[in-house]
């Protein structure tokens, strides 16, 4: 997969379940107050560790603070070689208010 697709979280929700892995591009500081279950928080720093140590055949959410800045990271971790990439559309305030169940800190 060369692109990346933008969902809403209740399909975002349904890949976590079945074991989709999930980026948090958000800063250290957000991800830590609250974040998608599973939620790895990605940046500039960890990220060639995080590609190294992913298993590419396993579906990527992208997640940031209201689905923007997640749609060109998306794209980017497509282009990495990942086979299913997903930006979640709203972001992490829209996860918060649709799935308010479904947070970790």
């Amino acid at each position: 997969m060369d692109q990346y697709r933008c969902i809403d979280s209740p399909e975002a929700l349904a890949l976590l379940q079945n074991g989709a892995a999930v980026a948090d591009i958000r800063d250290p500081e957000s991800y830590a107050q609250g974040h998608m279950p599973g939620a790895i928080n990605v940046n500039n720093e960890n990220l060639p560790d995080f590609i190294a140590a992913a298993d590419m055949d396993k579906p990527l959410l992208v997640c940031c603070y209201h689905g923007i800045s997640s749609q060109s990271a998306a794209q980017y971790l497509a282009h990495q070689g990942f086979d299913e990439v997903y930006s979640v559309n709203g972001g992490f305030e829209g996860w918060r208010v649709e799935q308010p169940e479904q947070i970790e800190r």
